[in-house]
């Protein structure tokens, strides 16, 4: 487990489970103006003046391919993507140049974020947009078009109602086969690796309201506002990514190919 800026991040370790449907269709936006469409200004912040305020993450160079390999599947290949959470900004740099026929939204609720995603993104390319301002606890009423949202270690370190936040933010601004992609670190079955529950530990004693969430207990959520499990992909150091979808197929946690 590393530190950013005072928040513990995972790490990884190695493995896959998922029940992926590979033959499925992945759903495109069917309206031309969602495509790479620039978002409107909800919140835009500019680096500050005098001094690097990019900001590093330990974990971003272990764990940028393993993600991006699911990503590259489960993602729409044209379209826009909404980074909530987006931290430093590495990832949503290096997801956005991987992934050049999508357009990559980043946000986050934290100005020095903020700050920090502009300045990666101020010679990225052309499909990496202004990261604007979004705060989980307070879900905007109005967002640009988007096609899929991806989370990555957002849930474990936040309160429970960024958790229901997100997956509101999903129900009402997704299309129906618009994927919600969540990475990070969780718990399943009622159990967590020895790894997981110690830095479940370290997360709840920053903050009592954070701390690693259950896969059943977010898919139980999702299911309230039309979300279905789809697959969980495990990844190194015992992270895992979670993705759910809006479908009329229903799914189980423990349906594993």
């Amino acid at each position: 487990v590393a530190v950013v800026g005072g928040v513990p991040v995972g790490d990884e370790g190695v493995g896959v489970v998922s029940n992926v449907r590979a033959s499925r269709a992945r759903g495109q936006a069917s309206d031309a103006s969602r495509n790479m469409a620039a978002p409107t200004a909800l919140g835009r912040i500019t680096p500050r003046d005098g001094g690097s305020v990019k900001r590093t993450s330990p974990a971003f160079p272990r764990n940028r391919d393993p993600i991006l390999e699911v990503l590259r599947r489960v993602l729409p290949t044209t379209g826009t993507v909404l980074e909530v959470g987006a931290g430093s900004g590495e990832h949503a740099r290096w997801f956005a140049t991987a992934l050049p026929g999508l357009g990559w939204q980043p946000s986050d609720r934290d100005p020095a974020a903020l700050a920090s995603i502009e300045a990666w993104r101020a010679d990225g390319p052309g499909n990496l947009f202004p990261p604007i301002a979004l705060d989980l606890g307070r879900p905007p009423a109005a967002l640009p078009p988007v096609d899929a949202i991806v989370a990555v270690n957002v849930l474990h370190a936040s309160p429970w109602s960024a958790s229901l936040g997100l997956l509101a933010l999903a129900a009402d601004h997704l299309p129906p086969d618009g994927p919600l992609v969540s990475y990070g670190a969780w718990r399943e079955g009622g159990t967590a690796e020895p790894s997981n529950v110690a830095f479940d530990e370290e997360l709840r004693a920053k903050d009592p309201a954070w701390g690693i969430r259950d896969v059943e207990a977010v898919i139980a959520a999702a299911m309230d506002v039309g979300r279905v499990w789809e697959e969980t992909v495990r990844v190194p150091a015992n992270n895992r990514i979670v993705v759910l979808r809006r479908s009329t197929e229903t799914a189980l946690p423990g349906d594993r190919r």
